[in-house]
Formats: C-alpha cells, structure tokens, sequence
C-alpha cells in the first residue's frame, strides 16, 4: 500500500525555517538560561548572559553600517569574543572572516584586502598585524571589564533578540583561509547549512552531552574549530576557553574544569600524552584527533590514560572533518597492537556526508585492495561552496563534479580508507612509491622517538629517497643507523629512511608539522651543491 501526502492547496505556502547553527544558540539559551556556557579564567558566562552578548554584536554590528553578506574579520586566540563571533556575525547577516593568529602582517593584510573586510576586530597582543590597516578597527582586551573597547563595542548594541534572516541556507556564513604554502591561500566558503549539519555530526561523532566540558585546544579560526564552536552550543555543553597551548595548563583545566573533551593534531596530543604531568583520567577523556594520521603508538599511549580518540579526516575545504574511524565492538577482542592499526586508518564517511571515493587517473575507483593507490575525492552537503572570488581554482577543484583533496590513500576490503600522502609528499625512489606516513610510523615505533616527518631527498641513483628527522622523547638517545636499522626491521629496506636528522620540527598554528619547510631546506642544499 502506498501512502501519500495529502494534496495543498496550490495558494497555500509552506513553511520551513532555513538552517544555521545560530539556531543552536538560541535553544540552548532557552532551555539552560543558567547553565554555564563559557569559562575563561575565573570568568564565567552562562547560555542566557551569552546569548544577550550576541544581540549585542549583531544589533551593533548592523549600527555601524554592516549590511547582508559583508564580510567581518577576527584576529584573536581561542576567548569569548572569537566565540561569540561565530553566532553575532551570522545574526547581523555578516559574513564571518576568522583569520590565522600566527600569519604575518603581509599576509593578514592580503586577506584583510582579498575578502573585503569591513571591520577588523583585533586582539590586543595581536593589534601590530593590522598596524596600518584604514578599516574600522576594534581592540579586544580580553578582560571583560567595562572598559576593554570590545566591551564597550558591545555596550552600544542591545540585549534583546536580534538576527538578521538569511536569503537561504547555501548563504555564506563564513570564509576559512587556507594556509597557502604554496602560493596566497585562498578563501574557502561555508554555507549555514553545511554548518549546521557538520556541527550536528560532530556533536554525535565525538559524543558530546548536555553536561560535556569542551577544553579549546584546536584554533577557532581553523575551521572555525572544526565547527565545534557551534557544536558544542547545539548540546548545551561548556566551552572552557584557553589562549595559547600549553601542556602544563591543560592538565591544570583537565583536572579542575572536569574536561570531558578536546580537539587537537596529533603533534599536540603527543605533547599532552608525554607532558610530566600526565596521568590516567578515570572518568575518562573523548579526543577528537585529526590534521594528520595518528601513529599507532600516539593511540597507544592515548588508550593507557584512558583517553577515547575519535580519529577524523578532513580539509579546510570539508569543514575539517569529513571521515570518521568508526569503532567496531569485535575489535576490542583484538591485541591492542592490532586495535591501534586499525584506529589509525581515516575510515568512512561521516553521517551527514556522501560516501568517500579513492580513484585512478581517470575517476575510476581503485579496488578494495589496501595497495592500489589514488586521490581521495569528497562531496556533499559538508563539502566548501567554493572559492571566494576565484572560480578557476573552484573549477579546477571540483573537476568531474567531486572535490579533489589532493590526498593519496588505499580503499581496505572493508571499505575504510587510508591516507598514505599528500600528492606532493609522495616519494618516487626507482619508479616505486613510497608513503611518507607508512615510514613515519615505523620510525616513531622506536621507543627513544617523540615525533618524526619524512621527506624525500635528492639521490644521484633512485632520484629520491626518504630522509627522516626525528626528536627523541625526553631522556632518551638513539643513533642514526640505530633508527635506520629498526626501520629495516619493520618495512622493505628501499622504504628505510636513507638518512635521519634529529631536531625540533616546525609546525603550524595547528601543530601540523611544516613539511615544505625541511623540503625547502634539503633541495635548496641539493641545488647550490650542483
């Protein structure tokens, strides 16, 4: 028997309301007035206080000329006014432009020009990044005090309700940058609806609850925290909010704040895991892990502290996470060994996305093999709308109608895949393939190794071979051919680090280990020998 819908009349019209994640502040304020939503220091600030906050921005914000779709740029670390931009700017009809605290000048200013920024507002360590800038400018001191001109800002607006609706919810409601190391980055769109929906999955992925404690760790301005700053708000959980990564601070806020949660890169999170003063959390601690594949020892090392990692995969242009390592109960009946290797695969798409493809040269999927190698393409409500003002690097990027990540993985029988490179990364040594992370995770298998990247380098024979640079755990030592050797052990001997170098590796913001710049500094060496 088929059932269907009633007829309507023709003139009757339905309504829906169009879908952002400012609805999720409004809810939570309406029913957990009290509850607190934002910890910051000894300052405390509840879902009601919050929610009048940002009717204050975005009554403000309109006042002072902002109309549908300009856009608003924050310069600021992880504190209440960069949060609450992600809810005042949208209710204003503004579009929001969070940017990368640790850019220079040159560089804040190209996306200060290239997004068409109106406003700027700054935070007070960070106000010489936009020193000569002629946009209406609003220092944050971070102090909540009555005086601090954010405050102030906030003062001329009112407290009352206020939202400007939106035309649809394929609207823009904010502009990411992406890091550009190889070239200006460019400005990746996101729609109200496909932050509504990733911030939804995210909420049920990491297994976020009304009584969750959120520590911010990963940067709001990437990503916009992964969209977890609406997440988080959409469960009526607390924000705890933290202005620089420490190690130290964190532990203190895990014990005294009672953190149930943070999000971090796997460089962090080895920093948290090995920090002095790490030690098992028996209520336990969900961490979401993402930005680079977890080694299986990170996960090792995670599990003895009884941490939940939540390992997720994704670009700036996928709302950061797009797959999700999905647990099954039968490997749990697994050695732990075994249990890590399969919770360092990237996995399957997430619940609100369309199912991942690993695809040869000519978009034919690669077999379910684990060994056939080809980029991994995504689409779908999660996915960017575009490039700002750039429809050829759109173009480009969504040739054949998927977005081409750039990434190099496998597709397992079980339909889990697995990064294996960055097209870019991909070493070539005597025609074969070599995946740097395949190499990495040998090496940081070695129990005197904290954290390693691999690169290629020149070879007069192979073309490129793998070099390693590794920093050795505190109080360990290790030698280069002792590293070498225990490579050789574990992977085929082509595959083996042909050098090791031990130093501190450079990162990003977001602990993302800066790869270019040891490639830089190894084929420049290479180019003036010759």
């Amino acid at each position: 028997m088929t059932i269907t819908a009633p007829a309507r009349p023709a003139t009757e019209k339905v309504y829906r309301t169009e879908l952002s994640p400012v609805s999720f502040l409004r809810r939570s304020a309406y029913v957990f007035p009290d509850r607190v939503a934002v910890v910051h220091g000894e300052w405390r600030i509840t879902y009601r206080e919050l929610e009048e906050r940002v009717n204050r921005l975005a009554s403000a914000l309109v006042a002072e000329g902002i109309e549908p779709g300009e856009r608003v740029a924050y310069l600021a670390p992880n504190i209440p006014a960069l949060l609450e931009a992600h809810y005042g700017v949208p209710a204003a009809g503004g579009v929001l432009v969070a940017i990368n605290t640790r850019l220079n000048r040159d560089e804040v200013a190209y996306i200060l020009e290239h997004s068409g920024a109106r406003m700027v507002f700054v935070d007070h360590e960070l106000v010489h990044l936009v020193d000569g800038s002629d946009l209406p400018t609003i220092r944050i001191d971070d102090t909540g005090a009555a005086d601090d001109p954010y405050e102030r800002f906030l003062a001329g607006g009112s407290p009352e309700r206020f939202e400007v609706p939106i035309a649809g919810e394929e609207q823009t409601i904010a502009i990411n940058y992406t890091s550009g190391t190889t070239g200006r980055p460019k400005g990746v769109m996101y729609s109200h609806r496909g932050a509504y929906l990733n911030a939804l999955m995210e909420a049920l992925e990491s297994h976020l609850r009304p009584d969750s404690v959120q520590l911010w760790v990963v940067p709001m301005f990437h990503c916009n925290g992964w969209c977890f700053t609406w997440a988080v708000t959409a469960i009526g959980a607390r924000h705890v909010c933290l202005r620089k990564v420490d190690p130290t601070l964190i532990w203190e806020l895990i014990d005294r704040e009672g953190i149930t949660h943070y999000n971090a890169a796997p460089t962090v999170h080895l920093g948290v895991v090995t920090h002095p003063a790490a030690h098992r959390v028996e209520r336990g601690l969900t961490v979401t892990i993402g930005g680079a594949p977890p080694s299986p020892t990170l996960l090792a090392k995670m599990a003895a502290l009884n941490f939940t990692p939540v390992h997720v995969y994704g670009l700036t242009e996928t709302y950061a996470p797009y797959t999700v390592c999905e647990p099954h109960p039968e490997w749990e009946s697994l050695p732990d060994a075994e249990q890590a290797q399969l919770l360092a695969r990237q996995g399957v798409h997430n619940i609100v996305a369309d199912p991942i493809r690993v695809v040869d040269a000519e978009m034919n999927d690669v077999p379910r093999d684990g060994k056939t190698m080809g980029e991994v393409l995504m689409r779908g409500n999660n996915v960017m709308t575009g490039y700002f003002d750039d429809p050829d690097a759109t173009a480009v990027a969504f040739a054949g109608g998927w977005f081409h990540s750039g990434d190099i993985g496998v597709m397992n029988p079980d339909g889990y895949i697995e990064i294996r490179d960055r097209k870019k990364d991909i070493i070539i040594s005597g025609g074969e393939n070599i995946s740097t992370i395949e190499v990495e995770h040998a090496v940081c298998s070695h129990p005197a190794v904290l954290e390693c990247a691999v690169i290629a380098i020149p070879d007069e024979k192979w073309g490129e071979r793998p070099k390693a640079f590794v920093k050795l755990a505190a109080g360990q030592e290790a030698t280069e051919r002792q590293i070498i050797d225990f490579c050789r052990e574990r992977i085929a001997h082509f595959k083996a680090p042909a050098a090791v170098e031990f130093r501190d590796l450079p990162k990003t913001s977001t602990g993302k280990v800066q790869k270019y710049v040891l490639r830089e500094q190894e084929w420049s060496t290479s180019r003036s020998m010759t």
